[in-house]
């Protein structure tokens, strides 16, 4: 009996461990089975696919996730030819350059040009590149190029008193992308039809003068306008979007010509808390904007004297030839009267964080500089309203360039035609721009308040009133007291009649009552551009100027068009 029983416990037992290592080879091989899926997936993950799924901190310290490739090959072979590029690039360079050298050279010269210009001995390094394709119709290489050289650069100056000075360019450093394009790509040898170059990022360009035999800061300001010149000849002759092209084919290749692709317009609207620039008073701030630093293309504001909570309210175009890399500059200066205007701060903003044809309400923070993002001081903020429209868009406005020429707003609200042609520039718009005046009625209904800083320390409270005034004309409205409250509803309604309604601007200002007077508590100003487009806005603004607070409008516009010519 034990022996049948002991016979009939081991089967069972080796039934088992047979059972149980079939099952555990199946959990293994469906296990090798999802780690080889993986595997595959893994192998077959991009770039951009990695840092979804892992935040760059957690990556390895040797995990380098680059496009750009070494060109170690690349420079052996510049070094070896490097006199004859020399040779070539050089007369290349004078014939290039020296024309937009005289087009932008400063008034105080009678003539700007190169007595020798060699690049030296030096070959440029080139420490990457990498490949862009352009939807198989083209081909897109960009270079990193690096050259501290020794070249022999004189430029020969003439005053207008008949004086003539030998100039020499010194300790040229230099840090860049170049851009170039081959395209279209073709069936015949070489495989591409033209192509064009362009420097598409200047990170560093460092250069001295000095006068060969004497000391150019005898003349002054001739330094900072020679400098000045050679910097904006770089910028105009070859810096991106600007391009040069070279066909190799026969061929047409318009399409890869500088031309403009829309028009970007700007409203200045405000700046608040700029650095106090004057030991004694304030500054006088006035703003200059650009897209490209070239002097016919920088637009300057007013000055508004002896205030760092300057109100503009001014409007500016701009002619973009490339939405997705060029961007706004605005920069803030003090004026200073005959002496150079002192830099308050600067800000900058890609147009590819713009939607066309949506207007965007930003305030930039103002820095030192904007090449360092290190900056911490605050040097105070501006306002601007920005519109951008590509050529030949349309949308529920239709197409804002009609031939009537008028700013991007208004081409917004008065535009029917649909189709028509661009203008090429800037100087065609000024020419046939027409005004457009856009009046109405603007109901603004003043809510409440929440969070006001209190007035009265001793009570902790505020007997706040609101003051409403279009800028403009000056008219005037203001709300009931509400005693005691930091937290005040008003729901109040006033209309104003609005004569210009694209250049005007309403003010709310927060007052606190007292028995002998007033205290001023904070304000919002806001152009009318978004009640406009919109025909109702009902938000929550922040108080300016003050500890904290908010106020809660609801804005209404009618409107009444009158178009006339000016």
């Amino acid at each position: 009996m034990a022996f049948f029983f002991g016979l009939l416990l081991g089967i069972v037992v080796g039934l088992a461990v047979i059972v149980g290592f079939v099952k555990c080879e199946n959990v293994r091989s469906l296990r090798r089975s999802e780690l080889a899926a993986t595997v595959a997936t893994f192998a077959r993950m991009t770039v951009e696919d990695s840092r979804k799924i892992l935040p760059p901190q957690y990556y390895p310290s040797w995990v380098v996730f680059s496009q750009r490739q070494k060109v170690t090959w690349l420079n052996n072979h510049l070094t070896k030819i490097w006199p004859y590029v020399n040779e070539a690039a050089s007369e290349l360079i004078k014939t290039s350059v020296e024309p937009v050298l005289e087009q932008y050279r400063p008034i105080i010269l009678a003539s700007l040009k190169f007595s020798k210009l060699t690049l030296g001995t030096v070959a440029p390094q080139f420490t990457g590149f990498s490949i862009i394709e352009d939807g198989g119709s083209g081909v897109t290489m960009e270079m990193e190029m690096q050259w501290d050289g020794n070249p022999s650069i004189i430029l020969d100056i003439k005053t207008l008193v008949g004086v003539s000075l030998p100039v020499q360019v010194k300790n040229i450093g230099f840090t860049g992308i170049f851009r170039l394009i081959f395209k279209p790509l073709v069936d015949e040898f070489p495989g591409f039809g033209a192509v064009c170059f362009s420097l598409r990022q200047k990170k560093n360009l460092d250069f001295t003068l000095k006068v060969v035999g004497g000391d150019i800061s005898t003349i002054p300001g001739l330094y900072e306008a020679i400098e000045g010149t050679i910097r904006d000849a770089v910028e105009d002759s070859i810096t991106w979007p600007v391009r040069k092209v070279i066909p190799i084919l026969p061929g047409d290749y318009s399409d890869l010509e500088l031309k403009p692709m829309g028009v970007l317009g700007v409203k200045l609207v405000q700046a608040k808390e700029l650095t106090n620039k004057d030991i004694i008073g304030k500054s006088d701030p006035y703003a200059e904007l650009y897209i490209r630093p070239l002097r016919d293309r920088i637009k300057t504001s007013k000055t508004i004297n002896n205030d760092l909570n300057p109100i503009w309210n001014e409007h500016f175009e701009f002619i973009v030839e490339d939405a997705y890399t060029q961007h706004l500059v605005v920069k803030i200066f003090d004026a200073e009267g005959l002496q150079s205007a002192d830099l308050i701060g600067c800000a900058r903003i890609d147009l590819c964080e713009l939607q066309p044809g949506k207007v965007k309400d930003v305030w930039l923070n103002l820095v030192k500089d904007l090449e360092i993002q290190r900056d911490n001081k605050n040097r105070g903020q501006v306002h601007l309203e920005l519109l951008y429209y590509p050529f030949g868009t349309e949308n529920g406005f239709s197409n804002p360039f009609a031939p009537e020429y008028m700013t991007s707003l208004e081409k917004v609200l008065k535009s029917s035609a649909k189709g028509v042609e661009a203008p090429d520039d800037e100087n065609t718009i000024a020419q046939k721009r027409k005004e457009v005046i856009v009046r109405g009625v603007l109901s603004v209904t003043v809510i409440s308040a929440e969070d006001l800083p209190p007035a009265d320390l001793m009570r902790g409270k505020a007997d706040p009133y609101i003051v409403l005034t279009m800028k403009k004309t000056e008219n005037k409205n203001k709300t009931r007291v509400v005693n005691d409250n930091l937290n005040p509803v008003w729901n109040q309604t006033f209309d104003f009649v609005v004569e210009d309604g694209l250049h005007d601007m309403l003010i709310v200002e927060v007052w606190d009552h007292d028995t002998f007077g007033k205290d001023y508590m904070g304000r919002c100003i806001m152009t009318l551009t978004r009640v406009i487009l919109e025909g109702e806005v009902k938000d929550r603004f922040k108080l300016e100027a003050a500890k904290s607070g908010y106020l809660n409008l609801h804005l209404k516009w009618l409107p009444q068009p009158i178009y006339r010519d000016h």
